[in-house]
């Protein structure tokens, strides 16, 4: 069978005898004409009036809108999106497009057209958002967990802010999209740094909203600056639009992660000896800072001390260069987790939890990366998916394995 890798495939030829089985999300039809579908979304949305009566002519909107690490496919909501707010009498210079960066770099005017489609990118502004930029962030307030909370200046000067997006797991949040769009989105790099060192708490895992001190942190401070109305979008592995979900910044997005929960999560009679796993391809395999959700996610499906071959191009690199620093300062992971409890410094917090995660068995890597540079991050580089193959399977190969075509969003879980 074959593998997304990048915007490519690679072919996976296990030996004749090897028991294996692939594990992929419920199947799900794509919607038909999502553009319709919006439409109705926006005239009867869940847990809010309708996006024509809460904004008013005059009134300054902006749209935030992922970044090029996340698809949502964005290009096929916003211009029926803009299209009611003109009805609504918002005249287009006073929409704008608010990319959500978070701590991610910036985009150019390409990738951003890419996200948006070529007409809304002729028809409205769109802006990067700099989560180090102090002299363009507005501080707000501190959540009841302590988190400061600093919201790019343009987006709180706006009268109105539309959140929009993609719903998949989230490794420590629960689940994206949502209060995501805000917070980490368009927040200062203080305000992330304190929100994420919550990811130690054993209630911050994939799937888990209530107790988890993340999510509730997010929830917070987004909601001191305010989300008018709610755009999220669930995809399929063929990245055509599933689900549509409109209206509350809250119910909204709590509906769509129901639905991201029953597609998605996937129930295990057994752990695997090897599993063999593609990240879905770009941009999911955009860099390792991506890739580290599948990492995440194929790790639950192997028994402790199995194998893994995870397929992430990582056209990109690392994607942090805090990641990089941190992987090479600290060989140790319990130094390391006392130097990021010390002090939580993103980047920091991404090299450890892939240094955990390694510890749970032999992980070959795929990707594009200098075989040293593999290395120095724990995983065993592999020049092709065919040498990874014949090293694991040469002595044995009757090891039952597992193979997740999609494995940045599938979530196994296995309860013994």
């Amino acid at each position: 069978m074959k593998l997304k890798y990048g915007n490519d495939y690679l072919f996976l030829d296990l030996p004749d005898e090897t028991p294996r089985i692939v594990l992929e999300g419920a199947k799900t039809e794509a919607i038909s004409n999502p553009e319709e579908a919006v439409s109705e979304e926006l005239l009867n949305p869940i847990g809010s009036a309708s996006l024509r009566d809460i904004v008013q002519a005059g009134e300054t909107v902006c749209i935030l809108v992922n970044d090029s690490t996340r698809l949502a496919r964005s290009e096929i909501f916003l211009p029926v999106l803009i299209e009611e707010l003109d009805r609504s009498g918002i005249d287009k210079d006073n929409i704008f497009i608010q990319f959500t960066n978070g701590t991610h770099r910036p985009m150019d005017h390409e990738e951003m057209t890419a996200l948006t489609g070529e007409r809304t990118a002729g028809m409205v502004a769109m802006y990067n958002h700099n989560s180090m930029d102090n002299e363009k962030l507005l501080f707000l307030g501190h959540t009841s967990f302590d988190t400061p909370v600093y919201i790019n200046q343009r987006v709180m000067l706006a009268d109105r802010h539309i959140l929009t997006g993609s719903v998949v797991h989230h490794f420590f949040a629960g689940f994206g999209g949502g209060r995501k769009a805000l917070v980490p989105g368009v927040a200062g790099w203080d305000t992330i740094c304190k929100n994420h060192s919550l990811m130690f708490h054993q209630a911050a895992r994939a799937g888990a909203l209530k107790g988890n001190p993340v999510h509730e942190d997010l929830v917070e401070a987004a909601l001191m600056v305010g989300g008018d109305f709610l755009i999220n979008t669930v995809l399929n592995s063929d990245k055509d639009i599933i689900g549509i979900f409109a209206g509350d910044m809250l119910y909204a997005h709590h509906a769509a992660c129901e639905m991201v929960e029953k597609v998605n999560g996937y129930q295990l009679e057994q752990l695997a000896d090897v599993v063999i796993a593609s990240c879905g391809g770009y941009p999911k395999d955009i860099n390792l800072y991506q890739a580290h959700k599948t990492l995440d996610n194929a790790l639950a499906a192997m028994k402790p001390g199995g194998q893994l071959v995870l397929l992430a191009q990582c056209r990109d690199g690392v994607g942090s260069e805090l990641y990089e620093e941190w992987a090479c300062k600290y060989s140790d992971i319990k130094t390391l987790e006392a130097a990021l409890k010390e002090n939580f410094v993103l980047g920091g917090h991404k090299a450890y939890k892939v240094a955990e995660l390694l510890q749970k068995g032999k992980v070959y890597l795929v990707s594009d990366f200098e075989p040293d540079k593999a290395r120095l991050f724990g995983f065993v580089p592999v020049s092709s998916l065919e040498e990874a193959v014949a090293d694991i399977y040469s002595a044995n190969p009757n090891l039952l394995t597992y193979i997740i075509p999609q494995g940045s969003t599938l979530v196994p879980r296995y309860t013994g």
